[in-house]
């Protein structure tokens, strides 16, 4: 009570309020490492590291209709082990291909907003990123986002020029286009790798392939396969014959069948591991995605992958995280609640528009909140309840629906789980990738809550606006009048 806080018998309290409360009762608080694995491990293993040159794992980025899928799909079906690629039957959103220089792990994601994701989680988990630019299209909107994306995480490009053999093909003219965009080839004197390929008829797929493990021999890419796995989540859903099943790319040690797998706030003896084709398999190393089943539940993506020796630590470790999770939830939906409620007695008759800002960087969740503020108006009052970073997840779901608010979403889409909640709680969700667009339809909703005065006086002001402009863009014509 003294310290401004109402908690409940059953809510968990954070560490720090808790040092506080036993440092209160006359005793000398010890923080606790149960929250944190990289300790846990340490203390688990005494094995010394050894490292060895691992496979790249790569990412396909680009502008819509440029071929990024082709491409994909034609390397997997030419170039997944011999006699596999007809057992392709589910997709896991990752998989390696082998190449007589060496093996390259891909990543299928669904475009930027999968990559930002999980670089904003603080996960890392793309060595390299191929951008596919049309060679007959040149550089577009998703190619320049693409480009940002991949400069803000820090990860080398190499370019493919796809759709060569296209009559309209221009390549040079793609290369000056980028050059515009700071990404320069290596024959003008950058360090950018190009090739021009054809997903269509595998014309320079070779080339690229080799690029690729040329790009790595240069990153110097090397994990350790003798310790406990360490890797990321890259998919997680629930199968309804399976359970929990997670895709999961390892980035250090060997993962084997029967470890304990920490995944988030998800934990389990791992039951069976699979591979892209299907085919179970016992062990998995650096760079090797897999897909996982025997979790407790399903992870989020992006989440971090750790193997403990101790199957009650990792279960402590886990409900101590769903803990935190669930008094978050809860505490975000009790505040919304409580502000609403005082807004609504301080205010009187100002109506208020509460919104939730998801986005794929820190940066536009600030741009969008504070443009989206500036709307308000003295009777109508934009109250950004909460922003975030990363796709929409069922907790940011749950407060829109708590709080009565729309759910904007900017350069992100909703997780699964929280796509069915969407539609179950019946909350309004609008995806936006241009700033104005969801500025004017924000404005546009601010009208409906407007008095029929103040439409009025809006519709005419409006209407005065676009008469000046008119006015401004309209040729200038002299009269002159004579007088009799």
């Amino acid at each position: 009570m003294n310290m401004g806080m109402m908690v409940t018998i059953n809510q968990i309290l954070d560490q720090d309020t808790g040092m506080i409360v036993v440092g209160e009762m006359g005793h000398t608080p010890v923080a606790a490492l149960d929250d944190d694995p990289d300790a846990l491990i340490e203390q688990d293993s005494s094995i010394e590291a050894i490292l060895e040159t691992r496979p790249p794992v790569v990412t396909v980025m680009g502008h819509v209709d440029h071929g990024k899928t082709s491409l994909l799909d034609y390397i997997r079906t030419t170039r997944v082990a011999s006699g596999e690629a007809g057992g392709i039957t589910q997709h896991i959103g990752a998989y390696h291909v082998e190449t007589p220089r060496g093996m390259v792990t891909f990543l299928d994601t669904p475009g930027h907003e999968a990559f930002t994701a999980m670089r904003a989680r603080g996960a890392k988990a793309t060595d390299i990123v191929i951008l596919v630019v049309a060679a007959d299209d040149g550089v577009m909107p998703q190619t320049i986002e693409a480009i940002h994306h991949a400069k803000a995480a820090n990860v080398p490009l190499v370019v493919a020029i796809n759709k060569i053999d296209k009559p309209d093909a221009s390549p040079e003219r793609v290369k000056m286009e980028l050059v515009a965009q700071e990404v320069v080839p290596e024959d003008f004197g950058g360090d950018t790798m190009f090739v021009e390929v054809s997903a269509k008829s595998g014309q320079g797929i070779d080339k690229l392939l080799e690029s690729l493990l040329l790009q790595a021999e240069v990153l110097e890419l090397k994990a350790s396969k003798n310790t406990p796995a360490k890797g990321i989540v890259i998919e997680g859903r629930l199968d309804k014959g399976r359970g929990p099943v997670a895709t999961v790319l390892i980035q250090s040690g060997t993962l084997k069948r029967g470890d304990t797998l920490l995944a988030g706030s998800a934990f389990g003896r791992i039951r069976a591991m699979l591979d892209e084709t299907g085919k179970e398999i016992k062990e998995a190393g650096p760079s090797m995605p897999v897909e996982v089943l025997g979790l407790a539940d399903v992870p989020n993506a992006g989440e971090e992958v750790v193997v403990l020796n101790d199957e009650r630590k990792a279960r402590e470790i886990a409900l101590f995280r769903q803990g935190k999770f669930r008094d978050v939830k809860l505490a975000k939906q009790q505040a919304a609640k409580l502000a609403n409620i005082f807004d609504q007695m301080a205010e009187g008759n100002v109506k208020v528009l509460p919104l939730i800002i998801k986005s794929d960087v820190q940066g536009s969740c600030e741009a969008l909140s504070t443009s989206l503020q500036k709307l308000s108006t003295d009777e109508v009052k934009v109250n950004v309840i909460h922003i975030g970073v990363g796709a929409v997840t069922e907790s940011d779901v749950n407060l829109a629906s708590a709080s009565k608010a729309i759910l904007i979403a900017f350069n992100v889409r909703a997780e699964a789980g929280a796509r069915k909640l969407i539609d179950s709680l019946e909350v309004d969700v609008h995806y936006y990738s241009i700033i104005y667009e969801a500025v004017d339809q924000v404005k546009a909703a601010l009208g409906g809550l407007l008095s029929p005065e103040q439409k009025k006086a809006s519709s005419a002001w409006l209407k005065f606006v676009k008469y000046l402009k008119f006015l401004k863009s309209a040729p200038l014509r002299v009269v002159m009048f004579k007088t009799v």
